[in-house]
């Protein structure tokens, strides 16, 4: 019986922000904004769902006079992400 893929990370906006975010320590507003090629709104929303599930965490701190947020994945992220990629190596059946 196929595994369910996690909904949350099945959109596409989440699941590049998690894919960035698995490859480094941690990612500002700006970087994935500018690799997911994405609005500044769209992408709030998004690292919002993924903050509330657990999967990122989200620093804000003011640097002069802007807001800077900075990204990173949680330990329950990391294992949600691995548990999407093998959900999704089963359907393509790849061991």
């Amino acid at each position: 019986m196929l595994r369910e893929l996690d909904p949350l990370l099945h959109s596409q906006l989440r699941l590049a922000v998690v894919s960035i975010l698995m490859s480094v320590d941690e990612a500002d507003f700006v970087y994935l904004k500018e690799k997911t090629n994405s609005t500044a709104g769209n992408l709030s929303v998004q690292l919002d769902k993924l903050s509330e599930a657990k999967y990122i965490t989200i620093r804000k701190e003011f640097v002069g006079k802007k807001t800077h947020t900075t990204c990173r994945m949680t330990n329950k992220g990391r294992k949600a992400f691995e548990n999407y990629v093998n959900a999704l190596k089963d359907y393509i059946n790849i061991k």
